[in-house]
């Protein structure tokens, strides 16, 4: 906005063309100086931070602090929106963890304290960092060239590392994956579930190679009812965490660009295992054996986000539109066009669903109806996913702007303080 330095926290917002005005003679967008945290407003307002940099993924929210990766990491206060810090590196990855924030700028992975900024440790990889991730205590990077190391979260040493893991799709999703002490990688035309502090094998599946998948990456989703979910081309598996075994395996005529999801629960309540191919046919697939339960027919999607499974109800973005699907019986309940392609997974918070378009806006919807509440038209394409928490959805443009809305008024205000 006109007269906005860049790096500065705006509120209320009246939409993209907002600017910061004062009194004569005073510089314009200059912030007031931040409060105490013990004293926090008794209303909070809507609020945006411009970045003087590009702003890309998805918001962290942990505790007090809001954290988005620009060319360095930026932590933002989610009462008011001002910076508390920022750190002197890029952050390609970023995961938040334990009271720390780790992430890469391609050939160093660092460790900060995500409360003040102040670096924990450093260290070079071998190889260019592209996916980053974090469980109990351990860090999980995919590099370049087929590597996969996992390191000490609190210290950064080096646990072990192995290589040869596919190199056909080194992007964030199609990386190694992590869960609940269980590394699951790739390598050698087989899925194979490695101990995560250790690295030793437990099992292995052949699930093929990149042209006997369909050409597309192997997806994976561990579950709590104690399977991992296996997407591999056009078939589905699911396999014991434990000892590898078999539970069922599915096939569909179309390849799968995102993971399935499990929803816990019986059949007749909505549980069961949901996936979406990339011509849009949603799967509805009985956890236990594996039988078709129901599909449904949306639009072709390139998204490798999985459906969202959500008070009895699966939304999906498909194209330019987010359909919602009855989980029991896969009736179609409602779909929103959007005036773009729908940009990373929804959210759905408090009855309601929220979602970034490559239109530029962010919507938010009824999530039993479809009824439009609200949108902000910014002035980018969003990016990532938004996130919805104490009543507050976060998201961020293209714009180089990081927003925090009311997730039920948009950009009214005078309501009471997020939580």
């Amino acid at each position: 906005p006109a007269g906005l330095p860049a790096d500065t926290p705006t509120s209320p917002l009246a939409g993209p063309a907002a600017a910061a005005t004062g009194p004569a003679g005073a510089a314009p967008g200059v912030p007031a100086p931040a409060p105490p945290r013990d004293t926090a407003p008794a209303h909070w307002r809507p609020w945006r931070f411009r970045m003087s940099n590009d702003v890309w993924g998805t918001p962290v929210v942990s505790g007090e602090l809001l954290y988005v990766t620009s060319f360095e990491v930026h932590a933002l206060d989610v009462a008011s929106g001002r910076r508390q810090f920022k750190t002197r590196d890029v952050a390609w990855s970023m995961a938040v963890s334990q009271g720390r924030i780790h992430a890469s700028d391609g050939p160093t992975l660092y460790a900060l304290d995500a409360a003040s900024g102040q670096e924990h440790w450093r260290c070079q990889t071998d190889a260019w960092v592209y996916s980053l991730k974090v469980d109990q205590g351990t860090v999980l990077t995919g590099t370049r060239g087929g590597g996969v190391q996992a390191w000490e979260a609190s210290s950064g040493e080096k646990l072990w590392e192995t290589s040869g893991a596919q190199t056909e799709f080194e992007t964030p999703e199609a990386g190694p994956v992590i869960c609940d002490g269980t590394v699951y990688v790739w390598k050698d035309a087989r899925l194979r579930a490695l101990e995560a502090r250790t690295g030793v094998e437990r099992w292995s599946y052949p699930v093929g190679d990149a042209a006997s998948c369909g050409n597309v990456p192997v997806r994976v989703h561990q579950a709590s009812d104690g399977c991992v979910y296996v997407a591999a081309g056009t078939r589905v598996l699911a396999i014991d965490v434990a000892g590898g075994l078999v539970r069922w395996h599915f096939e569909a005529p179309a390849v799968f660009l995102s993971p399935p999801v499990f929803a816990p629960g019986p059949a007749v309540t909505g549980g069961g295992v949901y996936l979406a191919d990339y011509l849009g046919t949603v799967y509805a697939l009985d956890a236990t054996t594996g039988k078709d339960r129901w599909r449904i027919a949306t639009e072709s999607r390139q998204t490798t986000e999985p459906p969202l499974v959500a008070g009895g109800n699966v939304h999906v973005g498909s194209g330019s539109a987010l359909y919602t699907l009855d989980a029991v019986t896969g009736t179609p309940k409602w779909r929103f066009a959007a005036g773009g392609e729908v940009v990373g997974a929804p959210v759905v918070a408090d009855g309601r669903v929220h979602f970034g378009s490559a239109d530029h806006v962010l919507y938010t919807l009824d999530a039993s109806g479809g009824q439009l509440r609200w949108k902000l038209a910014t002035g980018g394409e969003i990016t990532g996913s938004p996130v919805a928490q104490g009543g507050v959805v976060y998201a961020c443009s293209k714009d180089r702007c990081v927003y925090a809305l009311d997730a039920a008024k948009g950009t009214a205000t005078g309501r009471s303080a997020p939580r």
